[in-house]
């Protein structure tokens, strides 16, 4: 492949004591880095030769250009592969969608691999992180967002749930913020994403340089690589701070935590949505979760909510074989290609959900997500964690 039009380029920088630094920076602007297959493919056997290298201290993984990180998956390809599959004798199987089984396993790998890293990855999260972008994001070990970061998890607007480890770290966050951002899609500053535990330091984007260079004078591979790098970033979060350059605006989180948890502490579903549209107010954030919420797909909202539930016993492997059985019936349902047909497709912002209403989704309707077609031992996710 010609690296100049790969869709992720690689390369390695030389520390003052010998030690390396990867960098893995994703290539593809138009779509604002949107993760395609052949990105995934790209990345996992980098990341395994950078993790068993043990010449290289550390990672970044970063984006080109000013505008994003990564705005989520690349969708194009799995829409026709749904409408292949929802047309053939197989559409009930939902083993059948080669390409999706492919896509969301694949992905999946690349998402746990990051989590469970040996070595620190520093991933910078300028601009829009989204969807799967914060599923490359969230399990870096050092998380950097900046003045113009802005995140979200808005799957309920094309028919999906919050998946690529969602449920797992949705559920994890301070009181019901995971339900309240499952259920509206809400947009997150960086102060927001430090607050809900999405990243770790907040800096001006114009630090960056500062940061590289001062990464290059560290003395790596000592047993305290995490530390080293915690330092590094510490620093530019505080002289960020001190020159007043970031222009952080408050966390819209923070200050409404009260009010989310009022609202969705209600025993059930239906009761707090309908508590989230009650609310009467002229704030901007709170409208624009209002209207996504309205508009999302119901069958989604049962899903994000019913999923923070089941995971919150389960370890991150097995919450990622779970997220792949849901997304695979997503896949093979109606919701999920009829969201990507309005909004990205032919872009008549005019979804017609099926349930069409919370009420009109059954309890069974929603376990059906959860069937399982792999036999003990079979399933393509098997081996995470073992």
């Amino acid at each position: 492949m010609n690296q100049a039009a790969a869709p992720v380029v690689f390369e390695e920088l030389t520390a003052a004591n010998g030690r390396r630094i990867g960098i893995a920076t994703l290539a593809s602007e138009k779509t604002l880095h949107a993760i395609s297959l052949e990105m995934v493919q790209l990345l996992t056997p980098q990341l395994q030769h950078w993790q068993a290298d043990p010449e290289v201290a550390m990672v970044v993984l970063q984006a080109q250009g000013e505008k994003a990180f990564c705005a989520g998956g690349d969708l194009q390809q799995l829409y026709r592969s749904m409408r292949e599959h929802h047309a053939s004798p197989a559409r009930e199987d939902i083993r059948a969608n080669r390409y999706a089984a492919e896509f969301f396993e694949q992905e999946y790998r690349l998402d746990y691999l990051i989590h469970s890293f040996t070595k620190p990855i520093l991933c910078w999260g300028h601009g829009i992180v989204m969807g799967g972008g914060i599923g490359l994001m969230a399990g870096c070990s050092h998380r950097v967002v900046t003045e113009k970061s802005r995140l979200a998890m808005p799957e309920i607007t094309i028919g999906l749930y919050p998946d690529v480890g969602g449920s797992w770290f949705l559920a994890r966050m301070p009181g019901k913020i995971g339900i309240f951002l499952a259920l509206t899609g809400a947009n997150l500053n960086a102060q927001d994403a430090l607050f809900a535990g999405l990243a770790d330091y907040g800096m001006a984007h114009a630090s960056k340089a500062a940061v590289f260079d001062a990464l290059l004078s560290q003395p790596w591979g000592q047993g305290r690589d995490a530390e080293l790098l915690d330092r590094v970033l510490a620093g530019a979060q505080a002289a960020s701070r001190r020159e007043g350059v970031a222009a952080f605006v408050p966390s819209n989180l923070r200050s409404h935590f009260d009010q989310i948890e009022a609202l969705c502490r209600r025993p059930t579903l239906p009761e707090i949505v309908d508590a989230i549209l009650a609310v009467q107010t002229d704030d901007a954030w709170l409208l624009k979760a209002q209207s996504t919420l309205r508009a999302g797909a119901p069958g989604s909202a049962w899903l994000g909510y019913a999923l923070q539930k089941k995971v919150r016993p389960l370890s991150l492997a097995e919450v990622f074989r779970l997220e792949f059985v849901v997304s695979l019936h997503c896949a093979a349902r109606p919701d999920f290609v009829e969201g990507i047909r309005a909004l990205i497709i032919e872009k008549d912002q005019k979804p017609q959900w099926k349930p069409a209403s919370l009420k009109q989704a059954t309890p069974a309707w929603v376990e059906g997500f959860f069937a399982d077609p792999w036999t003990q031992g079979g399933h393509p996710l098997a081996d995470l964690g073992r």
